[in-house]
């Protein structure tokens, strides 16, 4: 893995693992004879979610991450705006950073159909970056979600499941 690459492009690096996160629903849509799946995204980034797919009469609005496999990321922030919409949900992707190989798959929310679960209570999120004096400012808006919250699923065939039911 090249460290200096993924941190000087990584909004490159992020809209590529969207891009073939959305190919392989896409692919998967195709497998299953349907060809039902709609994707979509926001012109900006306000409301807590990178994509709307939508199948199955589900809509799901999904905030993306990312962590190439055997990052120690051990959190994530999901913006409060999420459990606003209808199945907003979080879906953590880790990758394979030669490859670029999909999976496995985290995911946070709830079942197709039913709202993010409660995130209030949640630890609030600060600014990575602290002031002039170095104390890290409160991100009132967002959420610190812990990895053991997520849902491990090993395949995208299982994230399908997960975003839209089995049909």
């Amino acid at each position: 893995m090249d460290n200096g690459r993924d941190s000087q492009h990584s909004s490159f690096r992020e809209k590529l693992i969207e891009h073939l996160l959305v190919g392989e629903l896409l692919k998967r849509s195709w497998q299953r004879g349907d060809c039902a799946i709609e994707t979509s995204r926001p012109e900006v980034d306000r409301a807590g979610y990178d994509l709307i797919a939508e199948c199955n009469r589900h809509v799901r609005h999904i905030q993306l991450k990312a962590s190439f496999r055997g990052a120690k990321t051990a959190t994530q922030k999901v913006h409060l705006s999420l459990a606003e919409k209808p199945s907003g949900c979080v879906v953590w992707v880790y990758f394979d950073p030669d490859s670029l190989e999909l999976g496995p798959f985290l995911y946070f929310g709830d079942a197709p159909g039913k709202r993010l679960p409660d995130i209030e209570s949640f630890k609030i999120a600060k600014y990575t970056k602290g002031n002039a004096q170095g104390v890290k400012a409160e991100r009132p808006n967002q959420r610190v979600i812990n990895k053991g919250k997520f849902k491990r699923i090993d395949s995208i065939e299982g994230l399908w499941d997960q975003l839209f039911g089995h049909s």
